[in-house]
């Protein structure tokens, strides 16, 4: 006797959201793979460029633990696009400072990653992509604004 698995009657939510970040994600490390950045190189490039951060605050932004934090920023060096510093404010702190090629650099994977997110969009009428990204921005600052505190935490997806 083989067993069913039971009807579901609701959308898997997880699935949804699970599979299109996916797919997001993958299409965003081809696009920026092609200037020789990934996800967190963008992601720190841009944010130091703003103002001044440690590595720790930008690990924060990022989503980043430690060790992934400073191979990031080991690449950035290495590449010439950032450069740790002694803060201006603490003597204490290391601040990443972005140079000259870094911030042209960000510049081009900020415009790379405003398309990636239009093409995904580009297929919704112009009331489904403003109703996509309003539900999920509610999302995102009610209901699944935390993740739960839990024993065997769960793993987010590899980058």
């Amino acid at each position: 006797m083989t067993a069913m698995a039971p009807a579901q009657n609701e959308p898997d939510l997880s699935f949804l959201l699970d599979h299109t970040s996916h797919v997001l994600r993958t299409r965003m490390a081809v696009a920026l793979d092609r200037i020789g950045l990934t996800a967190r190189m963008h992601c720190v490039l841009v944010h130091a460029l703003g103002e001044e951060r440690t590595q720790i605050q930008l690990a924060e932004i990022g989503g980043m633990d430690k060790t992934t934090m400073v191979v990031t920023v080991d690449a950035l060096e290495k590449a010439g696009l950032a450069e740790r510093r002694q803060s201006s404010t603490d003597r204490r702190a290391r601040v990443i400072v972005v140079t000259e090629k870094g911030a042209a650099l960000a510049q081009e994977s900020s415009r790379i990653v405003d398309q990636v997110h239009a093409d995904a969009l580009g297929s919704l009428a112009d009331a489904d992509r403003e109703a996509v990204l309003r539900v999920l921005n509610l999302l995102v600052k009610g209901d699944l604004e935390t993740p739960s505190e839990s024993p065997r935490p769960a793993r987010r997806a590899r980058q």
